[in-house]
């Protein structure tokens, strides 16, 4: 009986994986064929060979990577130590701060860009035009979940005894926050940091309100004038997210092994 059951959740465990499987391998092996149609009825590679080709596809892919970098430092300088200070020193604080990190979620992306536009209008003149500007608005965009993130792995340790053992060893706070915590919440940081990406790779919105040709935006240029290009794109930019995210799981992999085979060492 007891095997039978065994083999029954198998069997419903695999259906399920199937059907998940399907259903997001499915539009991905769609985009696919489509992308890669040719002439007369046969399979090309044009389609592909055209993103490096089109100088707009090239610069909106170059622009949105420099936005997606800059945009993940900023959100690691401003958030990690603001969280891990609320939770050293202001424990009273870490309610409000939750507040305001969430705050994006509940205000429409038009009500946002309805109110930056004055500010962006400075910030362009003052820039002349650097796409780079959208880091601010990206990071806003990108705290609710980047929060929840970084606030996972800081409940997952002991910051506090953490904190407070290296400074009696005579450590600063940039030492403590650098090569104490920071090390300890590697997996947190990491997931962070794809979500920002995915974030960045799929903004639209606000890029085209704003007048500024990013990927997705330019994706969306070329839908109108070329659709197997524009599939083609949207596809490697999919592709690449999920490169990210196996990444992100082999690093993080890596390194709760690299502290496990510390504790041993220290053990033994």
């Amino acid at each position: 009986m007891t095997s039978r059951a065994h083999r029954r959740r198998d069997v419903v465990r695999g259906a399920v994986l199937l059907l998940i499987g399907g259903y997001l391998l499915l539009p991905l092996v769609a985009m696919a064929e489509f992308s890669t149609r040719g002439d007369f009825g046969g399979r090309s590679l044009d389609s592909w060979t055209a993103i490096i080709q089109d100088p707009n596809l090239v610069d909106g892919i170059i622009t949105t990577l420099s936005i997606a970098a800059v945009t993940v430092v900023g959100m690691l300088v401003l958030l990690v130590p603001t969280i891990t200070w609320t939770y050293l020193r202001a424990p009273r604080l870490k309610r409000p701060v939750e507040f305001l990190c969430l705050l994006p979620i509940a205000i429409p992306a038009i009500v946002l860009v309805v109110g930056i536009v004055p500010i962006y209008s400075v910030l362009t003149r003052a820039t002349r035009g650097n796409p780079l500007v959208l880091v601010f608005i990206d990071i806003i965009l990108v705290l609710p979940y980047a929060h929840r993130a970084i606030d996972a792995g800081l409940r997952s340790i002991d910051v506090g005894t953490l904190a407070e053992a290296a400074r009696s060893l005579g450590a600063g706070w940039p030492r403590v926050m650098f090569q104490v915590i920071a090390p300890n919440l590697r997996a947190a940081i990491l997931s962070a940091a794809v979500i920002t990406v995915a974030l960045v790779l799929g903004e639209f919105t606000i890029s085209s309100l704003l007048n500024y040709d990013t990927l997705q935006v330019v994706i969306n240029l070329l839908g109108k004038r070329d659709s197997f290009v524009a599939v083609a794109v949207s596809l490697a930019a999919l592709l690449f997210a999920f490169v990210l995210i196996f990444g992100i799981a082999i690093a993080a992999g890596g390194g709760r092994r690299h502290v496990d085979e510390s504790i041993e060492e220290g053990v033994a």
